[in-house]
């Protein structure tokens, strides 16, 4: 194990700093780029970012409800991503925001959420959280990772290496350390890896960050392969997130998560966030490239 690893406090400041725009002026912002980041753009962070660009032009009694994402090319590590800001519509009660992301001119996702200014109404929840583990009975994948990365080499390696500002438990056996086909569903409790600030914001930004971590890799189980072993060539096209209650992302939240199809290069898959009460917080759908290396 390197000897420069950081602790969760220091991981989590990361996070905050990078999800934290720096606005420029007429609706534009800047998101920093990772720290020490040497590759591609992760895509929670793009659509992580291009949220926090819109909720800053948006009054602070209107929390975002959803939003929807394409993604339009891979970004780079390497460079900060300009986020354009345009104000659609403010209503009584809604508003709607389109965020353009780029890098050096060139587009690489597109964004539109919607907000809504806190209302009651009429309230059900069809789903039931799924009967699983608690995260304290479960081993942190981080530890499953380390493990791995003794087998691997190159690039593949130094991703498993990586330490993430998240803090997953997986129910099921992780996707990537997957050895055989197995049903597209899957669990895992997710949490900051640290305490976050009492700000809603930041806490929605932080989902969304964390909504697009192995989402689109449900589709990939049934075949029995993963791209750690270089057999899929694997990228999100697009990604809609809903935001129904509120909820802590740094306290755990059960992400359960299927894929009902995939074909034509293509996987679906979709997911439900729970905290630990069982309340159903928000709701994922992606769509992803599968493509057979």
């Amino acid at each position: 194990m390197p000897d420069n690893r950081l602790n969760p406090e220091e991981l989590v400041a990361r996070l905050l700093k990078l999800l934290d725009v720096n606005e420029l002026g007429e609706d534009r912002f800047e998101g920093p780029r990772k720290e020490g980041g040497v590759g591609r753009v992760f895509g929670g962070q793009v659509i992580a970012q291009a949220l926090a660009a819109a909720e800053r032009t948006v009054d602070a009694d209107r929390p975002a409800h959803s939003l929807h994402a394409y993604f339009l090319r891979g970004g780079s590590e390497d460079h900060p991503i300009e986020l354009q800001v345009r104000r659609d519509f403010d209503g009584g009660s809604f508003s709607n925001r389109r965020v353009i992301a780029s890098q050096q001119g060139r587009p690489i996702l597109t964004l539109t959420a919607g907000f809504q200014r806190a209302q009651p109404g009429l309230h059900h929840q069809a789903p039931k959280m799924p009967d699983v583990p608690p995260p304290e009975e479960l081993e942190v994948d981080e530890a499953i990772r380390v493990r791995l990365a003794a087998k691997l080499t190159g690039r593949v390696r130094e991703y498993a290496l990586l330490q993430w500002p998240i803090e997953v438990r997986s129910v099921n056996e992780p996707q990537w350390a997957l050895t055989g086909p197995r049903e597209p569903t899957g669990c895992m409790w997710f949490r900051a890896a640290a305490p976050l600030p009492d700000d809603e914001r930041v806490h929605r930004a932080v989902l969304a960050y964390a909504s697009d971590m192995q989402l689109i890799g449900t589709a990939t189980q049934p075949h029995g392969k993963n791209f750690w072993t270089g057999q899929l060539k694997l990228a999100s096209l697009d990604h809609a997130l809903w935001f129904h209650e509120p909820f802590r992302a740094d306290d755990w939240l059960l992400y359960s998560t299927e894929s009902p199809w995939s074909g034509g290069s293509r996987g679906f898959a979709r997911g439900q966030i729970f905290d630990r009460s069982g309340t159903l917080v928000a709701s994922v759908c992606q769509e992803g490239m599968l493509r057979e290396a």
